[in-house]
């Protein structure tokens, strides 16, 4: 028996009931008023039959009533579930629409952010040619008194490629997982203001405060970067102070998730080049991450490095040193000494120290950094190759040629050591006849700045051949990867006859 049978049989029931319930209250009321003569006792035992069966016959219809309102309340509660489950089918559609929507944009900005880093590279390159054209055509004799008697105009005008420009980027893991799409430049510069420091090879802390990132600033995080990259500030910089206002509302102005915001904040206006609106904001997020998490917490070594960069940009050189010798000690006190964000610190040290002329100390910064590189990454890794590069520029502005010469060849060695067997000899990877190369996987950009520096290197020695040779291998080397291969055979044969 289904639903809608027990539903027609309860309303006969009903039906029947009443017609019953009618009856004997005529026979209730025929025996009152009736004229025969009964006994008291016989008219009180019928008359309390008629009412106990009239109530029984009462309560039979009110239990049917019940059962009726009962079905009529499930049905309304199953109308109710169908409509939910319609919603329920429609968002899961849109949110299939949105997830293949999201899809399509990461690949369309994943294609975007290699054509433009494409783009810069091929832009650096062409400023390069202009810079060294202009300098071809200076009188020999004047440059170097000009770098003999005026230091700063070198460091201003030298066509050095630093491949530490002040870096300012904390290779932090905790949010990483949101971010390893985004491999441009401008993405990763982004993630230092948020993130937390990596650990320790052996998990080893000296901090007892955990602080997580929630997802909400994660997601709010990844919005900013993508606003930001496409340039849309006006809406990336409420988008920030909604959040901000809200955070302080709901948790209070003292409490990391605001200084969190402080920091995001901070990187877009950083971005718009307002750098004393930035400061201002990491000041703040500073005293709150200090006061909250404690002074030697690795977030306010983070802090205390954002800030020094911003410093950094607006050449207050030895106030961004104090700040970053301070992100030192505290990430030597959580990680010891052989981390690699303390590899890190180091070179973003170097680099204001060398701002200043203090090449003494630049030169110490780096050769820890390698030493700290090297140990707990490998010598291979393309940490190391950077650190060499930037302690060779800074050889080179100091026309130490010979030591930059070396350190150079050393980068060119590690490219081609890292794809050649051990049990083949260098000779066999190249073969002039058949013009045949060995592929290579290494960093390329990092290659082709070492090139471009070591042509400039030649240049200032007044090996213009082999400079213009190197400078062609350094072009081709975006594109091509055997050029690499050219380029350390060509400038093992130029050291060797020299």
């Amino acid at each position: 028996m289904n639903e809608e049978d027990i539903l027609q049989s309860t309303r006969f029931v009903i039906q029947g009931l009443d017609a019953l319930k009618t009856e004997h209250g005529k026979i209730l009321e025929k025996i009152l008023h009736s004229s025969e003569v009964i006994s008291a006792n016989k008219m009180e035992e019928k008359v309390g039959l008629l009412r106990k069966s009239m109530d029984l016959i009462d309560l039979g219809i009110g239990e049917a009533q019940v059962m009726m309102q009962l079905n009529n309340h499930l049905q309304n509660l199953e109308a109710e579930k169908q409509k939910l489950l319609v919603q329920v089918r429609r968002l899961c559609q849109e949110n299939a629409w949105l997830r293949d929507e999201l899809g399509s944009t990461q690949k369309k900005l994943h294609e975007c952010e290699q054509t433009n880093a494409s783009n810069a590279v091929e832009l650096e390159h062409l400023k390069f040619l202009k810079d060294v054209k202009l300098f071809d055509n200076d009188d020999e004799n004047n440059s170097t008194k000009n770098l003999d008697t005026n230091n700063q105009q070198i460091n201003e005008q030298d066509l050095v490629n630093d491949l530490f420009p002040f870096d300012d980027i904390d290779n932090e893991r905790d949010m990483n997982s949101d971010n390893q799409q985004m491999t441009s430049k401008n993405s990763n510069s982004y993630a230092d203001l948020l993130m937390l420091p990596t650990q320790t090879t052996n998990n080893s802390s000296n901090f007892t405060t955990d602080y997580h990132i929630p997802d909400r600033l994660k997601t709010l995080h990844n919005l900013v970067i993508q606003y930001a990259s496409q340039g849309r500030y006006e809406v990336a910089v409420p988008l920030c102070r909604q959040a901000l206002e809200d955070l302080e509302k709901t948790s209070g102005h003292q409490h990391p998730d605001v200084a969190t915001m402080l920091n995001i904040l901070a990187l877009v206006y950083r971005d718009q080049a307002n750098y004393t609106e930035a400061i201002k904001l990491l000041n703040e997020a500073l005293a709150i991450r200090e006061s909250t998490l404690g002074s030697d917490h690795p977030v306010v070594a983070a802090t205390l490095n954002n800030l020094a960069v911003l410093y950094g940009k607006r050449n207050k050189f030895k106030d961004a040193e104090v700040l970053c010798k301070r992100a030192l000690e505290i990430r030597e006190k959580c990680f010891g000494s052989l981390h690699p964000d303390i590899a890190k610190q180091l070179n973003n040290l170097a680099f204001l120290c060398q701002n200043q002329g203090k090449y003494d100390e630049v030169e110490s910064y780096y050769k820890r950094a390698i030493d700290i590189y090297t140990k707990s990454l490998g010598p291979y890794d393309i940490n190391v190759d950077k650190t060499i590069n930037n302690l060779a520029s800074a050889y080179l502005k100091q026309q130490k040629y010979t030591e930059a010469e070396r350190l150079y060849q050393d980068i060119l060695t590690h490219a081609y050591e890292k794809t050649s067997q051990s049990s083949i000899p260098m000779t066999r990877n190249y073969d002039t006849q058949n013009n045949w190369y060995k592929s290579i996987q290494v960093d390329t950009p990092i290659i082709t700045t070492t090139m471009k520096n070591l042509a400039l290197l030649y240049r200032r020695q007044g090996r213009y051949d082999a400079a213009d040779t190197l400078d062609k291998y350094a072009l081709r080397s975006s594109k091509d990867p055997q050029a690499i291969i050219q380029a350390f055979y060509f400038v093992t044969q130029t050291s060797n006859s020299s």
